[in-house]
């Protein structure tokens, strides 16, 4: 179905962000990273109170590809 876009202004795009506007079959990215964090490493807002008295990080991953990005243009 087609869409009826008005003005919109970008501000910032990241080096491996996507702008998507309108009607796409496909969207391919062309990087891929994996991110490391142990436990409460993401948490947000005020006044946490966080105990993680024995928190290992397993960083060890035996698949040798996760997300294929070969091929795409």
């Amino acid at each position: 179905m087609p869409a009826i876009v008005g003005a919109f202004k970008v501000n910032a795009v990241g080096t491996s962000s996507i702008v998507h506007v309108g009607d796409c079959i496909t969207i391919s990215p062309y990087s891929e990273v994996k991110t490391f964090a142990g436990a409460g490493s993401f948490n947000t807002g005020d006044g946490l109170n966080i105990y993680n008295q024995n928190s290992v990080t397993n960083a060890y991953d035996n698949d040798v590809v996760d997300q294929p990005i070969v091929g795409n243009a």
